[in-house]
């Protein structure tokens, strides 16, 4: 494979264009370094764009999705256990999960510039292993422009749906590196045998922890306790997090501010999607607590909800709307969700400019990191690991890959 020389592009952060050359799958060169090796290199020309580190889905249901697919209805009601009830009435009638709509949708979300995902799939004695092994499929067809991570998740119970914690069991080998738990006094009703399982399996199979708690108020701030209470003991700090946290949203600053320093400390993230009126934690405090805050979409068109567009930027746009950031240095926290925090959940480097760092970005028609976000401009080039995987046609201005003279 050829080196990559991204020319005249500004990277996030520095003030100045920087050229970068990419190869074996990282950055190389930067500056007139970059430039003096790059005789035989293909070329991007990025002149007055802005170049950021590929974009990190840090939760999505890969498994669930419609994409693709006549528009289906959404029928389910409001509540949490309505939806539930909804997706397993209704899953197998309409072929869920699909290996077909899954790399066609993933494929979407490459083309806006995601290069990783963690996506969490349904364990149930109803779907067996069914997702988890089209999942696997799936990220092999995608190998080489999106790294997908899997979440054995238990949607649907793990306590309360006997047969559920065996196929979690079973699922740690199939390829996952992570187990899933949800809502362990909500859905489960015992939060410390949910833990217990979980962080169990965990221990065991050498997988990190991805709990959804939609759990509200102050029952689940002391499941928030819980959870960095197993961290420590098993010494799993940075391979922990806890996904949607609405409880964290709700609690007054002085306990917010204590217990984003008892993640801080542990090394517990937290990830949101921002979606609908949920509550969003409060990104700024966690950013100054020293909290790995990650973002993802959620479900994209699934019989959860009709909404998504596999976009990150659009992600990170409604991140930083949700949470009143008008500022540019408070517009980029959103994006940092998007793209560092999404690689340290992952367990992947964070991105920098330096040599040797991940050859995996994005370059866009922006000035600023804060207007990419905010425009989520069209034309886009997307490189994984030092090689074009995506961009526009009309010509170098639109991403088109170019030979150096």
């Amino acid at each position: 494979m050829p080196d990559l020389l991204i020319r005249g592009g500004l990277p996030w952060g520095r003030p100045d264009p920087l050229d970068l050359l990419l190869a074996d799958g990282s950055i190389a060169a930067a500056g007139a370094e970059a430039s003096a090796r790059a005789a035989d290199a293909e070329v991007v020309d990025a002149a007055g764009r802005l170049v950021l580190p590929g974009l990190v889905d840090a939760h999505c249901h890969l498994d669930k999705t419609l994409w693709g697919m006549p528009w289906v209805s959404h029928l389910a009601g409001d509540a949490l256990d309505d939806r539930i009830r909804h997706d397993r009435e209704r899953r197998a009638a309409l072929g869920i999960p699909d290996v077909g709509r899954m790399t066609e949708l993933i494929t979407t979300m490459n083309e806006y510039g995601t290069t990783a995902v963690r996506t969490h799939t349904d364990v149930d004695p109803d779907a067996g292993l069914r997702g988890v092994e089209a999942v696997v499929e799936v990220a092999e067809r995608m190998r080489g422009r999106v790294d997908v991570q899997q979440v054995a998740f238990p949607q649907h119970g793990l306590l309360t749906n006997p047969g559920t914690a065996d196929l979690l069991e079973a699922a740690a080998g199939l390829g996952i590196e992570v187990v899933g738990g949800i809502d362990p006094a909500g859905i489960d009703g015992d939060p410390v045998r949910h833990l217990n399982v979980v962080f169990g399996l965990a221990d065991r199979h050498g997988l990190m922890v991805d709990i959804h708690l939609h759990d509200p108020g102050t029952l689940g701030a002391w499941e928030l306790d819980l959870v960095v209470e197993r961290t420590r003991a098993l010494g799993l700090a940075g391979r922990v997090a806890v996904s949607h946290a609405y409880a964290f949203a709700e609690l007054d600053r002085g306990r917010q501010e204590r217990t984003a320093g008892a993640l801080a400390e542990a090394g517990v993230a937290l990830v949101t999607a921002a979606v609908y009126d949920f509550p969003v934690p409060p990104v700024r405090l966690l950013a100054e607590a020293g909290v790995t805050l990650a973002c993802g979409h959620d479900g994209i068109r699934d019989l959860w909800g009709p909404y998504g567009t596999g976009d990150m930027l659009d992600r990170a746009m409604h991140l930083a709307y949700r949470s009143t950031f008008r500022r540019d240095e408070d517009i980029e926290l959103a994006l940092r969700a998007a793209t560092t925090g999404g690689a340290r959940l992952l367990g992947r480097p964070d991105p920098t400019w330096d040599v040797g760092a991940p050859g995996d970005l994005l370059v866009v028609e922006a000035g600023s990191a804060a207007q990419a976000v905010v425009e989520r401009p069209r034309d886009r080039v997307v490189v994984k690991a030092g090689r074009v995987v995506a961009g526009g046609s009309g010509g170098p201005r639109d991403g088109e890959v170019v030979r150096r003279d």
